[in-house]
């Protein structure tokens, strides 16, 4: 049966900056991708209904897999939901990503919740990638750089 994912982050940034960093392509290149993969996104229409597509290559055997989906819900600084499937046959079916961001007094509160995670990924993989993920995420979006 497949998997839910749950993950629970507060992050010492605006909940604006955490919602562009999940939309524009070279942020979700530079933290999309676990440790150890580089990231190319081929296709990303950031608007309800709109498709996005990339693929993650690791770096040390050279393999890659690439998936897509479309945009279900985007509500500027607050929520997105989008579909996530695989290309490879291997991993069947479609997945729904939940992103919810609430301002709190310390930055923003971040809750994921990934359904539908193909029964041959182990659960633990997808939450030690996506601890890597959340890291350069916040590595990312924490620095207030004004020049």
């Amino acid at each position: 049966m497949p998997s839910t994912i749950r993950l629970h982050r507060v992050i010492a940034t605006k909940p604006e900056k955490l919602y562009r960093a999940f939309l524009e392509p070279d942020a979700v290149a530079s933290w999309l991708p676990p440790y150890g993969f580089v990231c190319t996104v081929h296709e990303l229409d950031a608007k309800v209904g709109g498709k996005h597509r990339m693929s993650f290559r690791n770096f040390t055997a050279g393999h890659s897999h690439s998936f897509g989906g479309t945009y279900l819900e985007l509500v500027p600084g607050e929520r997105l939901v989008y579909t996530d499937s695989f290309d490879d046959p291997g991993l069947p079916g479609e997945m729904v990503v939940t992103v919810t961001l609430k301002a709190v007094s310390v930055g923003t509160e971040v809750n994921i919740e990934q359904q539908g995670v193909p029964d041959v990924i182990p659960a633990e993989a997808c939450y030690l990638g996506w601890q890597d993920s959340l890291d350069k995420l916040t590595k990312l979006v924490v620095p207030e750089i004004s020049e």
